[in-house]
């Protein structure tokens, strides 16, 4: 069994925000986590349907004939950096507003590749 990767490295987006989702589909097959991330609301479950798309693709440009027979093998999500600005607040004080960035992983199985 071959693994099909991909990535997006720096999303502007909190990491724990996503973290939810790669939990919710680690396991299942690639087409029945695009199924449940596409009807999700939340921002992070659609940056993690575009990166399980584009595992896919990697998976069918490198030979696999059918989606339904990849298994998402792992879906991570690491702390990217961090911006860091100054949000000045009452009383002349001031606050550090950290803008996070998020490093999303998709791995898939596929059988048919060796």
């Amino acid at each position: 069994m071959a693994r099909v990767k991909a990535s997006h490295m720096y999303a502007r987006i909190s990491p724990t925000k996503v973290r939810h989702f790669t939990a919710l589909v680690q396991g299942m097959t690639a087409s029945q986590g695009l199924e449940q991330l596409r009807f999700l609301p939340n921002r992070g479950a659609k940056f993690l349907e575009k990166v399980l798309q584009s595992a896919v693709a990697n998976a069918e440009d490198r030979g696999a004939r059918s989606p339904a027979s990849l298994k998402i093998a792992e879906a991570r999500v690491d702390m990217g950096p961090s911006f860091k600005r100054v949000w000045p607040r009452g009383r002349g004080r001031a606050d550090m507003l950290q803008k996070k960035f998020a490093h999303i992983h998709v791995a898939l199985e596929a059988p048919e590749l060796s």
